[in-house]
Formats: C-alpha cells, structure tokens, sequence
C-alpha cells in the first residue's frame, strides 16, 4: 500500500524545510544570504531565525497539525519583515509559492509511485490560500509603512519651519477663539 502526501511531508519535512528555507535566502544578495545561512544565532541573525521559525509553523499548519489560523503570526512575523526590506511586492511574497515547487522537487518520484496527484493539487490550494492571506498582511504592513513615513515627513517639515521661524504654533485656547470668531 502507498503512502499519502501528509505522511510522505512529515517523513521529507526536514529536507524540504531546509531546501525551502535556502530557496528562500536565495532571494536576498549573496553575502546576506551567506550571512543568514552561517549564523545560527537568533540575536546575531534576527532575520534568518524569523524565517526559519516561521516556515516550520507555516508548513506544520499547512499539514494540519494546528488550525491552520494558527499558522498566521508565523507568517505575519515573515511577511512584517519583508514588507520593509527592498523588495517589489512579488518578490516579497514569492518565498510561499517556493514552497509549492520544494515539494514537488524533493516528491516527485514518490507522488509518481503513489499516485497522489489530487493531495498535491490539495495542498499547492492551501499553499495558495496561505498566498491570499500572505497578501493580505502584506498591503497591511507597507500602509503602516507609508503612514509612518509620512508622519515622520510631517514632523521634520515642521521642526524645519519652527528652526527657519516660518511656522508659528497656536494655543489651544486661542484657536477656539479664532474658530469662533471665523463662525
């Protein structure tokens, strides 16, 4: 009898997190890919230790062994940092769909033998449902990101005009006073 996807995930699941984490560090340049690959420690390396702990709670949410929900804050903490990095939009989602081809990569001879075509096409669903929901956080994230820059533009013209005296601050109780009076 042959195995199905799920046991044939969880018996690969250290080779396929591992060539899906390297896929994943082939997106930034050589020498900080170099860097995130080498240094294990997650105070030295932030980044690399985010990513890894976030695809092993994405992929084991993918094979069900939490409400795939559950899934999401791993995801949230991948998508949060890539959100801010110099990434174009594809780019910084591409790292899911990279999942879909680990798989079939490291699978292929077993879902030939088996003949677990409809569980792979089941699965690459929930890795594209992870996608949609991957996007969703992302539009969250750069929002939050060009709120902040603007604020932060707003605040330093403002510190410019009051240091070149070209800006002048009204009190309180003097505004309602010439709000009234504008009545």
């Amino acid at each position: 009898m042959g195995m199905n996807l799920t046991a044939l995930l969880e018996e690969k699941r250290s080779i396929i997190l591992e060539k899906w984490f390297d896929g994943i560090l082939g997106t930034y340049p050589t020498d900080t890919s170099g860097f995130m690959k080498k240094q294990k420690d997650r105070f030295a390396n932030p980044v690399g230790h985010s990513i890894s702990q976030g695809i092993q709670g994405i992929f084991g949410a993918l094979l069900g062994e939490k409400d795939f929900a559950e899934g999401l804050p791993f995801l949230e903490d991948i998508i949060k940092v890539r959100a801010i990095q110099d990434f174009t939009s594809a780019q910084a989602m591409g790292f899911i769909f990279l999942l879909k081809r680990t798989v079939r990569e490291t699978l292929i001879e077993e879902i030939r033998q088996n003949q677990i075509y409809d569980e792979l096409l089941d699965f690459e669903s929930k890795v594209d449902e992870l996608a949609l929901f991957a996007f969703n956080i992302y539009v969250k994230c750069r929002e939050q990101l060009y709120e902040l820059k603007s604020e932060e533009l707003k605040r330093m013209t403002h510190t410019l005009l009051k240091k070149a005296n070209l800006a002048y601050e009204i009190p309180f109780d003097e505004l309602n006073t010439v709000t009234k009076n504008n009545e």
